[in-house]
């Protein structure tokens, strides 16, 4: 382990995850707690997979186009080589994209005193676990829920639904591409069907 990542016995840290479906105020929340944290006169460092460029290239962004200056990252490794000494808090936005060794790299971060807030969807578009979020909440110190609204019923909303032809595993967009929907009103199989109905409207793209 880099000698910068040893564990600070006088300075615990802990990793929080922010889950929920699109539209539900992930990247808003994370966006609060990383500004409190400067209030608070406390360094922080963010980060977002290169895979997510719906609203800004670098900068981590909400839905309502609030942003956050952060640092875009092909693997969940290069994250140890940005972070510095001094950085007591590092967000993580976008965690459902990243590779596995994301568990062991905000491992590390909170091991060495740091506080880790990593934000992402809890489930993916057929309404399954999304990649590492369910490891990062089994390892998680707290967990923060969020809801959005279901654009059917208005009731609350859990599940992400895709409204376009594809069955690519991962489709990066927004309003365009998706709404939020509660369990009842979720189609897990809409956008296969559609696909199926119109090969040559599939929005398909290469997987991350």
């Amino acid at each position: 382990m880099s000698e910068r990542f040893l564990r600070q016995k006088f300075k615990p840290g802990w990793i929080e995850v922010i889950v929920g479906c699109m539209f539900s105020g992930k990247s808003e929340e994370l966006i609060k707690q990383l500004r409190r944290s400067e209030l608070a006169k406390l360094h922080c460092q963010t980060f977002k997979p290169k895979i997510d460029n719906r609203y800004h290239d670098t900068d981590v962004a909400s839905h309502n186009n609030t942003t956050f200056p952060s640092t875009a990252v092909e693997t969940s490794q290069e994250i140890l080589n940005y972070v510095g000494r001094n950085i007591d808090v590092v967000g993580i936005d976008e965690g459902q994209f990243f590779d596995t060794d994301i568990s062991e790299v905000v491992t590390k971060l909170a091991d060495s005193g740091k506080r880790v807030i990593i934000a992402g969807l809890d489930t993916d578009w057929q309404g399954q676990p999304f990649g590492p979020i369910p490891h990062l909440m089994a390892i998680a110190d707290t967990i923060q829920k969020q809801y959005a609204i279901c654009m059917s019923c208005g009731e609350p909303a859990t599940r992400t639904q895709r409204l376009v032809p594809a069955s690519n595993s991962i489709l990066v967009g927004s309003a365009e591409y998706y709404e939020a929907r509660c369990r009842t009103c979720f189609d897990a199989t809409l956008s296969l069907r559609l696909a199926s109905l119109n090969p040559s409207d599939t929005l398909d793209q290469p997987q991350a």
